[in-house]
Order: C-alpha cells, then sequence, then structure tokens
C-alpha cells in the first residue's frame, strides 16, 4: 500500500543525479573539510550580486513600514515591475513587447510550469534536444504531458531530420536551450530560423501550433564574440523562458519571467491562462523582493562576473588538456561537458570521487558517456582540481585499458 503517487515513487526513484551528487558533496564535506572537496556538481552561481541590488535590497528595508510592502499583488507581478521588465525584454529581443506580453513568476523553473499548464492536454508530447536539463522531465509530467527526446548531431546541434521524424499530432512544446545547460552550446541564428520553418510547416499540418519555448537564462555568458540569437522576431509561437537568478547571482530570490510572441493569435487568452495557472499552481505572485531586485538591475553592466567566468573557463579548458579528456568549448554558461575515457561517466565518477572531486554523469542529461562540469565555483577551487583530474583519467584509461 502505497502513501504517495506511483508517478512521484518513480521520480524520487530516478531522482535528480545533480541533486543527488550535490548531497554528496556536502557528506565528503562535513567528512573532509570543505576546502578539501572540490565541488562541480551544481550550478549555484557564487559571485556576490552587483552593487545595485544591495543597495536596493537596503532602500527596500529603509521603507518596509510602508502599508503593504510585502503584501500580494497582481498575479503577474507589479505593473512597474511588468513595464521594466517588457522595456529591457523589448531591447533584448529586438521586438517592441508591453507589459500584457510578459508574466513574472517564481524563477524561470515556475514560468515553465505556469506555460506548460496552460497549453497542455493529456498525453500531449514535449520534445527537448539531446543533452536537456534533467528537470524538463518532470515539468512535462507535473501537467499530463508526455516528455520525448530528439536527438543532436555530434556538435549537440539539432538534427533537423530527427525532430522531423519526431513530430506528431501530439507535440504541443519543442523546448530550446541556448547558451545549452550541460554543453555550453549556443545555437546560431540560422539554427533557430530552421527550427521555426520545421515548426510552422508542422503547426500548419496538425491544425494546431507547436510552442517553441527557449529557455534562456545563461544569455548573459556568450564567450569569444558569439551572440545569442533573439528568437520572438524568427518565429509566430515563440516564447522566451528565463530568470535573474544566474546573471545578478539572486537565485534564491526566485524571480523568472516569460515573455510571448505579440504575433500569436489570441495572445490575451494565452496570458490569461499563464497569469491563472502562476496563481492556481500555488505561486499565486512572483516574490515581492526579487521584484524589486530585478527592477534595481535591470541594465546593468555584468562585465566582471563575465570576465571571471571567461577566465575560470579557460582554467578549466587547460587542466581537461592537461588530464587528457576530451570536450567541446563552452560556448556559453558555465558548464563543460567533457567525453568519459571509452565512454564510461560512471566509472570517470568514480575515479574523481576518489581523488574528492564531483562531477554529474552525463545520464543526468540524457547522454550517457559523458560528465558534466560546472565552473561557477572560486578560481582556486579549480586550479586545485589539475592534478586529481589528471590521476583520475588516467586511471579510468587504465581500467578500461583505453
Amino acid at each position: 500500500m502505497s502513501v504517495i503517487a506511483s508517478m512521484m515513487k518513480e521520480n524520487i526513484e530516478q531522482g535528480s543525479l545533480i541533486r543527488q551528487m550535490f548531497d554528496l558533496g556536502i557528506k565528503l564535506k562535513q567528512q573532509y573539510g570543505e576546502e578539501n572537496v572540490l565541488d562541480f556538481s551544481l550550478g549555484n552561481p557564487d559571485l556576490p550580486p552587483p552593487p545595485v541590488v544591495r543597495e536596493a535590497m537596503a532602500d527596500l528595508a529603509r521603507n518596509l513600514n510602508r502599508p503593504g510592502s510585502l503584501g500580494y499583488m497582481q498575479n503577474a507581478g507589479f505593473s512597474w515591475a511588468l513595464e521594466a521588465l517588457a522595456e529591457e525584454l523589448s531591447k533584448e529581443q529586438q521586438i517592441k513587447l508591453t507589459k500584457s506580453d510578459v508574466m513574472l513568476s517564481c524563477g524561470a523553473a515556475g514560468a515553465m510550469n505556469a506555460f506548460f499548464h496552460s497549453v497542455l492536454e493529456p498525453e500531449d508530447e514535449v520534445l527537448a534536444f539531446v543533452p536537456f536539463f534533467g528537470e524538463y522531465k518532470f515539468y512535462t509530467q507535473n501537467h499530463g504531458g508526455v516528455f520525448k527526446t530528439v536527438a543532436a548531431k555530434e556538435n549537440f546541434l539539432p538534427d533537423f531530420e530527427e525532430l522531423e521524424n519526431a513530430l506528431t499530432p501530439k507535440t504541443r512544446i519543442v523546448v530550446v536551450n541556448s547558451p545549452n545547460n550541460p554543453t555550453g552550446i549556443i545555437y546560431p541564428e540560422e539554427t533557430i530560423k530552421k527550427l521555426a520553418e520545421i515548426l510552422a510547416k508542422a503547426s500548419e499540418k496538425f491544425g494546431r501550433p507547436i510552442y517553441m519555448v527557449s529557455d534562456e537564462p545563461y544569455r548573459y555568458l556568450a564567450y569569444d564574440g558569439c551572440t545569442v540569437p533573439a528568437v520572438l522576431p524568427l518565429y509566430k509561437y515563440a516564447v522566451v523562458i528565463s530568470s535573474f537568478s544566474k546573471k545578478f547571482g539572486i537565485a534564491g530570490e526566485r524571480i523568472g519571467y516569460l515573455a510571448v510572441s505579440p504575433e500569436i493569435e489570441d495572445k490575451e487568452l494565452l496570458m490569461s491562462a499563464c497569469i491563472m495557472s502562476n496563481r492556481v499552481l500555488g505561486f499565486v505572485n512572483p516574490p515581492v523582493v526579487g521584484q524589486y531586485l530585478m527592477k534595481a538591475a535591470l541594465g546593468t553592466s555584468v562585465q566582471e562576473a563575465f570576465d571571471i567566468y571567461a577566465k575560470r573557463r579557460q582554467i578549466f579548458c587547460e587542466i581537461l588538456d592537461n588530464a587528457g579528456l576530451e570536450y567541446q568549448k563552452p560556448m556559453g554558461a558555465f558548464y563543460i561537458f567533457p567525453k568519459a575515457p571509452g565512454g564510461d561517466d560512471n566509472l570517470l565518477i568514480t575515479c574523481l570521487q576518489e581523488e574528492k572531486i564531483l562531477g554529474v554523469s552525463g545520464k543526468g542529461f540524457g547522454l550517457a558517456g559523458y560528465i558534466r562540469l560546472c565552473y561557477a565555483v572560486e578560481d582556486t577551487v579549480i586550479a586545485k582540481s589539475r592534478d586529481g583530474f589528471k590521476r583520475a583519467a588516467d586511471k579510468a584509461r587504465s581500467l578500461l585499458k583505453v
């Protein structure tokens, strides 16, 4: 006799490999000391928020004597916050947006769940390219959908033929994540245009919209002159979902958003549904404090943070080169996705743990044979891992005789 739903029992058993490694990291740090465990498992930005965020927090605290200062507001967020967000996204997405085109929620996860809840019928399909952020599967199941994966090419860019073969009358959403977690790949504009062309034809064929949901919390981290294309002008049924967690170092404040293409038919109905979902899913409204911090930080330069992550990326690449591990240099975000010797990610993870180094198996992202490493950690932690990576990789190759 089970006290929980069968789906939740399955989810708990599968778990999140990222969270499992995070918990293991806590245990190892307690055992060996925090300074002796090199944890690259969790994408938790370690840089402090920019000064403008700290100033906004202090200003808010000084004015908490105002009636209702931390009270409810409209389910979509404060009107002034939505106006500021729409103005910022109009520049970023290169298309005119108004406050009626955007909604704030409890992180990008909250916004994505609200959107899925608004458009998915039972058994509708959500597609994502491999490798993918593992929580997409749970978000889909939350709302009665079926999560399916689509193979990518060896360079991690979408395989258009595979996508066309995967589309069915039940397909409702295709998720695009660029800059990508876990690979750091950025989809060029011509790729987004081709995806839009395929989805437009399929939408016409099946008689209902297939949404392209662009999940882009790492948009601000694009290296080597790469640019992240704006998707809203490129596809009629495009939706952008993101947050300020990574950009401004306020992940715990849970302030995310969605923005829809102004060209969507019945846009007002779609936004009403998303706002209602924001409420009935229990988020009710986006966090008050997060909205004040967002408003203060919009338009603030994050060049200092960008430079730090770019430097860390370079250090990590040199360490992986020294260890003889194959990888594709990240174009964006703060993750790197090296190939395990012999394609045995479990063995490499085990060998790394013996060196007190933590990474996440590629299985957690739908692609065995790789591991994900996050370099949102101090430079000194990355540098200390150099010899450990070399010993772990050498041991894995020795055991596999490769």
